[in-house]
């Protein structure tokens, strides 16, 4: 991992490149994944011209496309009838899993649903009483009717995706969810996923995945009805169809790599960092960056990295994303370190220090934040409550984490009547006649004319 000095002249155009990685428009796409490409349409097409080819097939061609796509980029040839999990295999992976899993299941479900609902927006009213005359407002909400969540597949299966998107969504009142997961030993035919999406009461679950997934959930296809909402990750591919489906459908967000900040003093455990950094490293490709002002913590780190990753299982994917997309930042002081991760606005931030409250109270730009040395990001990250999807590439300065108010719809309602109108007529009048809009000041005037 690079180390930037952050009172080095060249820091800022260090700081800016690791930016630009780390942003939506930082394609990170692997040689395997170039090369396919090209084997597959015969001609290097861009990440962004593969998904608009797919997503215009499925479009145009419908369930043919879907099924012609999976077989090429998946390599499993399905038909209609095989392309839905069945709800006698939903019911047999269920009968399968063991009962300490679905334990688990059920308690991560309480977790998020105890959380998700507390936080739901409520209906809103408001009365403005004139004496004569009376003016009812009001904000109603109500769930979505159909969602669609992508769930990975690729090189691990991911129960967790499934509780943190479709809990939130129940917890919101969504009655219809559809479920899409690559026909994979790690997707749609792994028996952990398919038992919780029987645990969740979910049934429809479809074996396909990328952005032909992402254009059949948003078109609609034979069989698989067009949906309101996209949620949840993939790679690349698909954060480029839900990219392009927007407008026609509604998504949570334009995904890109997995990011940690560690925001770390001097009582941080140079163990728990770098096993914090690892942790989103491993998702390959995933960001990992030590913010720190306490420069001896820096090669602690590095030590504790090398020791860790000799010892995990995908520990050299973790090396090859934390040598790419990894940084060690070094700080003057706590406020520039704070002022820094703001600017970086990550995915997840851990506020490793002594007293976590007063380095919160300095930042504003992250999807979800970790507090002190025992709360390590994969409490967030499967158990706690708050959705895992969360906003990346920098754009947490703008964008929230998945919740159960983004499956409702508002619609604001108003009321008058006649007493009202008169009264609050006059500034509707001169604001349409200041506009130009005679036919607005005329619905205001036939009715006091009546």
């Amino acid at each position: 991992m690079k180390l930037i000095r952050l009172d080095d002249p060249a820091a800022e155009q260090e700081f800016e490149a690791l930016r630009a990685v780390l942003s939506p428009q930082g394609d990170v796409v692997s040689e395997a994944g170039k090369q396919r490409t090209i084997a597959l349409f015969g001609e290097p097409l861009s990440p962004q011209q593969v998904v608009e080819r797919i997503c215009r097939d499925v479009r145009e061609r419908g369930l043919s496309a879907l099924l012609e796509y999976t077989e090429k980029l998946d390599r499993k040839s399905l038909d209609a009838a095989s392309l839905r999990v069945s709800e006698q295999e939903l019911a047999a992976a269920h009968q399968a899993a063991a009962p300490e899993y679905l334990d688990v299941i059920r308690q991560v479900r309480d977790n998020i649903l105890e959380f998700q609902k507390a936080i739901l927006n409520r209906d809103v009213e408001l009365v403005r009483d004139f004496g004569p005359g009376r003016v009812e407002l009001r904000q109603r909400y109500l769930p979505m009717k159909r969602i669609g969540i992508c769930v990975p597949g690729g090189a691990a299966a991911y129960p967790s995706t499934l509780l943190m998107t479709a809990v939130p969504a129940q917890a919101a009142g969504v009655p219809e969810i559809a479920v899409v997961a690559p026909p994979t030993a790690f997707g749609s035919y792994n028996v952990d996923l398919l038992a919780a999406c029987h645990e969740l009461g979910v049934k429809e679950v479809y074996r396909c995945g990328g952005a032909q997934a992402v254009a059949a959930l948003a078109y609609g296809v034979e069989g698989i009805p067009q949906v309101d909402k996209i949620v949840g990750p993939g790679n690349l591919f698909v954060a480029l169809a839900k990219r392009l489906v927007f407008g026609e459908v509604d998504i949570d967000s334009i995904a890109g790599p997995s990011e940690v900040i560690v925001l770390a003093d001097e009582s941080a455990n140079p163990r728990f960092v770098a096993s914090d950094l690892i942790s989103q490293a491993e998702h390959s490709p995933g960001s990992a960056v030590l913010i720190t002002w306490h420069e001896p913590l820096i090669e602690q780190v590095r030590a504790e990295l090398d020791r860790q990753l000799s010892q995990l299982e995908r520990g050299d994917l973790a090396r090859e994303s934390l040598e790419q997309y990894g940084a060690f930042l070094l700080a003057k002081d706590a406020q520039e370190a704070a002022e820094v991760t703001d600017r970086l606005a990550t995915e997840h931030l851990h506020i490793s220090t002594d007293d976590p409250e007063v380095l919160l109270a300095k930042v504003q730009n992250a999807g979800a934040i970790f507090l002190g040395h025992y709360t390590p990001v994969a409490m967030g990250d499967y158990f706690a409550g708050p959705s895992h999807v969360l906003p990346t590439g920098g754009t947490a300065r703008f964008a929230n984490g998945l919740c159960a108010n983004d499956f409702l719809k508002r619609s604001s309602i108003i009321a008058y009547d006649r007493d009202a109108l008169r009264h609050d007529a006059p500034g509707v009048q001169l604001l349409a006649d200041k506009e130009g809009l005679t036919g607005h000041r005329s619905s205001v005037d036939i009715r006091l004319d009546s």
